[in-house]
């Protein structure tokens, strides 16, 4: 099946990636959503993490369960900026919904904290037995960074897990690199943090810090710096929940401790033993919570969100720039002659570079001055002001170097004070058609002060 894609809007940003929504549209008129995580430029110059990126991405397209997103491709362009494209959920992520409590002086009800967990423990628990459908083989799949923003939740109250594979290759980058893992270390586990190998327990460990946080309304592991928090997690001393939060009973406060043991040998051996004990807790004192539940805190969410995205500027510079790379993205699974395991069912989608809608539709807006994002602007004068090394194409930009995506508005700049390599090229008509009106008057008044003489 081949699609098209058309970026809608840009839905959030971070150290290591940029998320877009996306439109699939097939040449038989069919629509869908998507999700197209672009990773940033700076992270594919490292190339450990670009050869642990896609092996661990790779693995990700075995992975479908009702509480994971699916990824359904994985592509880059000439000048090596990957992305993938991913099922679209409709709602929030967990960092979202507990700053929309914090904002209403709320925690998150306790039976519905037990039930995000416990649906997160089922994806785990799926991710971590998977075999390979041809070998048998364990594929050993840990997901190394369940934190609150990879933890999404959709309108309708679905609980999914994203980032599968991005985690694995997210510790390959270095502390030094500004904004790039900082802030993630406060949910590793002690033997993480230690530099020791890790196995599925890890993310139980994690599961653990999120039941403490949203029971109450702290952080568990948080430093004044990285290197604080990293020796908060290795030392792993769990402060009383209750002592917090009244409303916590000795018996659930057991389930978040066995959780956080230190030793992963005394922590539950798998993520189903901890779904089970958190689901025996829920049903023992008969709390009915569903998803109509969780449903109901995300749609309050969104309209929050809606309320602070629609005062925020329009990017439409750097979404033009994604969709302008979008046309040159290949499909690395197509390449590698390989099947894409995620391609039972209309969901799968491979990338065909011909057919993606055509960038000059954004040349009017791009030349009519539409501003940067701010924190491109705020980061101006670190960016290479270089011009670009390829020329430009007739009615299109060019795409810039991974080093110069910052400074494609001032590459830019030339074009919008009416200075172009070719004369005619990329001038707007109405530029022409005065020209050719100012030489019939010229014309004209020759032709009258002839008649005169």
């Amino acid at each position: 099946m081949r699609d098209r894609y058309t970026i809608t809007e840009r839905l959030d940003h971070g150290g290591m990636a940029e998320v877009f929504r996306g439109v699939a549209e097939s040449m038989e008129g069919f629509k869908k959503s998507v999700a197209i995580k672009r990773i940033l430029p700076n992270l594919t110059k490292n190339q450990k993490f670009v050869s642990m990126f896609l092996d661990e991405a790779r693995l990700s397209l075995f992975l479908q369960h009702a509480n994971i997103v699916q990824v359904f491709d994985i592509s880059k362009t000439p000048d090596n900026a990957y992305f993938l494209v991913m099922e679209y959920v409709d709602g929030c992520n967990l960092k979202a919904l507990i700053e929309r409590q914090k904002q209403k002086t709320k925690r998150i009800e306790v039976a519905h904290t037990i039930y995000l967990m416990m649906e997160c423990c089922k994806a785990l628990q799926y991710a971590h037995s998977l075999e390979h459908p041809e070998t048998n083989e364990p594929l050993g799949i840990v997901h190394r960074d369940i934190s609150p923003p990879n933890i999404l939740l959709s309108k309708n109250g679905e609980v999914k897990l994203v980032d599968f594979g991005l985690a694995k290759a997210n510790s390959q980058i270095e502390s030094t690199d500004p904004g790039v893992v900082k802030g993630k270390f406060s949910y590793l586990s002690p033997e993480a943090a230690s530099g020791l190998e890790v196995d599925h327990r890890a993310d139980v460990f994690a599961v653990g810090i999120i039941l403490w946080e949203l029971f109450t309304g702290r952080r568990l592991f948080f430093g004044d710096t990285d290197y604080q928090t990293v020796e908060l997690v290795r030392q792993a001393r769990v402060p009383s929940i209750s002592a917090l939060n009244s409303e916590i009973e000795p018996e659930l406060e057991q389930v978040v401790r066995k959780a956080l043991a230190r030793d992963p040998e005394e922590r539950y051996a798998s993520a189903s033993d901890l779904g089970d004990a958190l689901a025996q807790y829920l049903f023992s004192r008969r709390m009915k919570v569903t998803a109509r539940d969780i449903a109901t805190l995300v749609k309050d969410t969104q309209v929050e969100m809606m309320r602070k995205r629609s005062a925020e500027p329009k990017e439409s510079l750097i979404d033009a720039l994604i969709l302008d790379e979008m046309q040159k993205m290949t499909s690395l699974v197509e390449q590698e002659g390989g099947a894409n395991p995620a391609a039972s069912g209309e969901g799968s989608m491979s990338l065909d570079p011909n057919t993606f809608v055509n960038t000059q539709n954004w040349s009017g807006e791009l030349l009519s001055g539409g501003a940067a994002p701010p924190s491109d602007r705020a980061s101006k004068k670190k960016q290479s002001t270089r011009p670009p090394a390829n020329k430009a194409r007739a009615g299109n930009h060019p795409t810039p170097a991974p080093g110069e995506l910052e400074s494609l508005e001032q590459m830019l700049e030339p074009e919008r004070t009416g200075v172009h390599k070719r004369d005619g090229e990329g001038k707007p008509p109405w530029l022409l058609i005065s020209l050719v009106l100012l030489l019939l008057a010229a014309g004209a008044a020759a032709a009258v002060v002839f008649m005169m003489q």
